[in-house]
């Protein structure tokens, strides 16, 4: 797999400055992004973009502007074209369930489909038409080895992949599309939501959990797909992909081998983005027991994405002066509360320098200190809850004082999670916070099982191994 061979952006090509980054109105300044930056526009680019950020691209200074707000990640696309749907094949790789392949067909009008059956007991149709095939393997090889197959078979310069147990909702496609005008995207995906199943059906409190904190969904903010940022991965549940930026799955994994796709391609050096705009439903799990041993499953690939990428798949991923304030912070003493107060005002400090002549500097240095150090804390939180819960049954067996610790570092990492969640979407129909709190401890105690299953069977520990920098 090679990178783009250009990442000019075509002429019309528009790109709208996100607002969040956007101080009181003031375009000149853009503090944002992941990692944060700092990006002070010149009176000519300025002059390039109009009062509502908004940016299109008309000749070699506002392409070279658009893309830097792009990379970035202070900008993003608003493409005004793209491929057609005659330029797209759907690949659905399936084992039985005959009825959700028929759901997922129905739910395709016009489109070039190839549905990919993974040795199924019993062989698998499709609508006799010209545009749906079917191709079946002799052996269940699982959605790695299917989703290659059916890319190996389909003939268009764009290939969506779609699960047998998702539904696209409205104008996915279309929207997913659009990105690819882009020349440097290799591949664009949807938000996950959870398939309604009937309005007068009553929902029971699994399938509303894994309906509102699915890990299939990537959340409300548009965005760059990269490892180490809050879009690190897009699940290959829904995705479309770029035939020449079509690294392949890799075939030895049954599990995270999209994780592994999308860092790969990261690293060919194509672009990724994730457009929540556009919906495509999945079919939860409804049962605890399904439920939870999906997310065992799903922690089990922790530690083959680590002999693969390394420390991209750490628990924990700090400095070494933000680590020392938060391990402070959380011994709750009065020298732990000093030590922290003096590492915080020490980034507070650095955090200053690169935002010299910004107004308000200080207020966006304090609160982006603020930030680092709950995201901190809600690192630490996670890793004992989640990740080294094995290791914490030994704290609460021979410590009082760490089952103390270890009871309200649960209430809270799952209040806090709660709270997050619900101001990055209040439209949405929230679980009640009991409710919420219980399924999250099981969700975490499940993942946790997994990741200790798989490193435990590969006898590599780089899975739990935190990454601390200078």
């Amino acid at each position: 797999m090679i990178g783009p061979s250009t990442t000019d952006l075509p002429v019309g090509f528009q790109v709208q400055i996100d607002h969040r980054y956007v101080r009181r109105g003031d375009l000149r300044t853009l503090v944002g992004g992941s990692p944060l930056r700092v990006l002070k526009l010149s009176d000519a680019a300025l002059g390039m973009t109009s009062d509502d950020g908004r940016i299109e691209v008309c000749d070699a200074n506002t392409r070279a502007l658009a893309r830097k707000l792009l990379d970035a990640g202070i900008a993003h696309p608003r493409p005004m074209t793209g491929p057609q749907a005659d330029d797209v094949t759907v690949v659905i790789p399936a084992y039985q369930n005959q009825a959700n392949v028929d759901r997922l067909i129905a739910a395709l009008p016009g489109l070039k489909v190839i549905v990919v059956d993974d040795a199924s007991p019993t062989p698998l149709t499709v609508p006799d038409d010209d545009r749906c095939r079917v191709i079946r393997l002799d052996v269940n090889g699982g959605p790695a080895v299917a989703r290659n197959a059916g890319f190996d078979a389909a003939d268009t310069p764009f290939v969506a992949f779609l699960d047998s147990d998702t539904v696209p909702r409205g104008e996915w496609l279309m929207m997913l599309l659009s990105h690819f005008s882009d020349p440097a995207v290799g591949i664009v995906a949807p938000r996950i939501v959870g398939l309604e199943r009937g309005r007068h059906r009553r929902r029971n409190p699994v399938s509303a959990y894994a309906n509102q904190f699915s890990s299939l969904d990537m959340g409300t903010h548009e965005g760059p797909v990269r490892p180490g940022t809050p879009i690190a991965y897009v699940p290959s549940a829904a995705l479309v992909v770029r035939r020449e930026a079509f690294g392949r799955f890799d075939e030895t994994l049954r599990v995270a081998e999209d994780v592994d796709l999308c860092w790969r391609t990261h690293a060919a050096g194509w672009v990724m983005r994730y457009d929540p705009i556009a919906h495509v439903a999945h079919d939860h799990r409804e049962s605890l027991r399904g439920l939870l041993d999906r997310r065992r499953f799903y922690g089990t690939g922790a530690a083959q994405l680590a002999s693969r990428h390394g420390g991209l798949v750490a628990p924990v991923m700090t400095s070494v002066p933000l680590a020392v304030a938060v391990i402070a912070l959380l011994s709750r003493t009065r020298i732990g509360f000093a030590v922290a107060a003096i590492l915080s005002g020490w980034i507070f400090t650095r955090l200053r320098v690169p935002l010299a002549g910004v107004p308000a500097r200080d207020a966006i240095a304090a609160r982006n200190v603020g930030r680092a150090l709950g995201f901190g804390v809600l690192q630490v939180w996670s890793a004992v809850l989640r990740h080294y819960w094995p290791l914490s049954l030994l704290g609460l067996i021979f410590s009082a004082r760490f089952r103390r610790w270890f009871v309200e570092a649960a209430v809270a990492e799952a209040v806090a999670t709660w709270l997050r969640t619900r101001l990055d979407d209040p439209s949405s129909p929230m679980v009640e916070p009991l409710g919420y709190s219980v399924m999250h401890r099981l969700d975490d105690l499940a993942y946790g099982l997994g990741l200790w299953q798989g490193v435990i069977a590969g006898r590599d520990w780089a899975a739990l191994r935190p990454v601390v920098t200078r």
